[in-house]
C-alpha cells in the first residue's frame, strides 16, 4: 500500500488537472451537473478526514515546539499575505460579491494538497502536515476580522456567521475528531492499524473527488461572471509569483533551514479555495460571482505549483 500511496502522490498534480477536464467537460456536454453542488460539502468532509488522518496528532506537541517555523508561518499567512491582499485588492473590480470571493480566497492558507506539493517540493512537509489543524482555526477566527477590516459594512450585509459555525463544526470539529479516534483506535488494535493505513490511500483521490463536484457544479454557472474571472486572473497570478518569495524571505530572517523555508513558501502560495467554498456559497446572491472568482484562484493555483514543484527545490540549495 505504501508504493500506491507515494505513486498517488508523487502524481497528485497530473491527478487533479484530469479531474478538472473531465469535470469541465460533463459540465458542457450534461446538463443539469450544478445539482452537484449539496455534496460538497460531504466531499470536503471526507477530505479534510483523511488528510488530518495523516497529521500525527499525537505528536503535534513536539512539533510545534518548532517555535521559529510556526512564528515564520503566522506571519508570512495571518500578517504579510493580507498586507499584500489588501494591495492587490485596490486593482479588483468594486463589486462587492467579487471583492467577497477574492478576499476569502487569497485569505485563507491551503490545508490539504500543500503537504504533498511541498513535499515534491523538497520542502518540510512534515512541519506542515503538524501545522494543518492550527492553520485551519486560525483562518475561520480571523476570517470574518478580515472581511469586516477590508469590506467594512459590505461585510455585515453578505456574511452571516452561521455559515462560519457550521463549517468550523462539520469541516474542522468534526473530521479532526474523527482523526484522533482513527489514530487512538490504531495505536491499540492491529485491525485499526490496517483501517489507517488502507485510508492513507483516499487524500489524493478524495481531493480529486473535489475538484471534480466543485468544477462541475460552478462551470454551469460561469458565464454571466465571465468579466470578473477575466478581471482578478492577473492579480491572481501577481499574487502566485510575489507570495512564495516573500514568504522564503521571512523563513531566511527567521533562520530557518532550506526545507523548512521552502515549507514556508508552499504554505504562503497555496490557498484554501476548495474548503473556504462552501463559505461563499451560503453568502446570499453569491452564484454565479463569488463561487467563479474562486474556482478561477484554484485553476491559477494548479498550474501555479507545476512551476513550484520544478522551482522550489533551487531555494537554498
Amino acid at each position: 500500500m505504501e508504493k500506491a500511496r507515494e505513486s498517488l502522490e508523487t502524481r497528485q498534480v497530473v491527478i487533479y488537472f484530469v479531474a478538472v477536464c473531465m469535470a469541465a467537460i460533463a459540465a458542457i456536454a450534461l446538463s443539469g451537473t450544478e445539482r452537484f453542488e449539496p455534496a460538497i460539502n460531504p466531499a470536503l468532509a471526507l477530505m479534510l478526514f483523511v488528510t488530518l488522518l495523516q497529521v500525527p496528532l499525537a505528536s503535534l506537541r513536539d512539533a510545534f515546539r518548532q517555535g521559529r517555523f510556526f512564528g515564520a508561518l503566522l506571519v508570512v499567512n495571518f500578517l504579510a499575505v493580507p498586507v499584500l491582499v489588501a494591495i492587490l485588492l485596490q486593482f479588483a473590480p468594486l463589486d462587492p460579491l467579487v471583492r467577497l470571493g477574492f478576499l476569502i480566497v487569497l485569505l485563507c492558507p491551503c490545508i490539504d494538497y500543500v503537504v504533498t506539493f511541498s513535499h515534491l517540493g523538497r520542502a518540510d512537509a512534515r512541519l506542515l502536515l503538524a501545522a494543518t489543524p492550527a492553520l485551519l482555526i486560525v483562518q475561520m477566527l480571523l476570517l470574518p476580522l478580515w472581511l469586516s477590516l477590508f469590506l467594512g459594512d459590505e461585510a455585515a450585509e453578505l456574511v452571516q456567521m452561521g455559515p462560519f459555525l457550521h463549517a468550523f463544526l462539520s469541516l474542522i470539529a468534526i473530521p479532526l475528531g474523527l482523526a484522533a479516534l482513527c489514530q487512538l483506535w490504531a495505536s491499540r488494535s492491529a485491525a485499526g492499524a490496517r483501517v489507517n493505513v488502507a485510508l492513507g490511500l483516499l487524500p489524493v483521490p478524495a481531493t480529486a473527488l473535489v475538484l471534480f463536484i466543485v468544477i462541475a457544479a460552478v462551470v454551469p454557472q460561469l458565464g454571466p461572471a465571465l468579466t470578473s474571472v477575466l478581471a482578478v486572473a492577473p492579480l491572481y497570478i501577481a499574487f502566485a509569483l510575489i507570495t512564495p518569495l516573500m514568504a522564503w524571505g521571512i523563513a531566511r530572517i527567521a533562520r530557518l533551514d532550506a526545507p523548512a523555508g521552502r515549507a514556508i513558501a508552499f504554505s504562503g502560495a497555496t490557498r484554501n479555495s476548495i474548503v473556504v467554498l462552501p463559505l461563499a456559497l451560503a453568502v446570499p446572491g453569491a452564484i454565479p460571482l463569488v463561487p467563479a472568482v474562486i474556482v478561477a484562484q484554484t485553476l491559477v493555483e494548479l498550474a501555479a505549483s507545476l512551476l513550484y514543484i520544478k522551482m522550489m527545490p533551487r531555494l537554498g540549495a
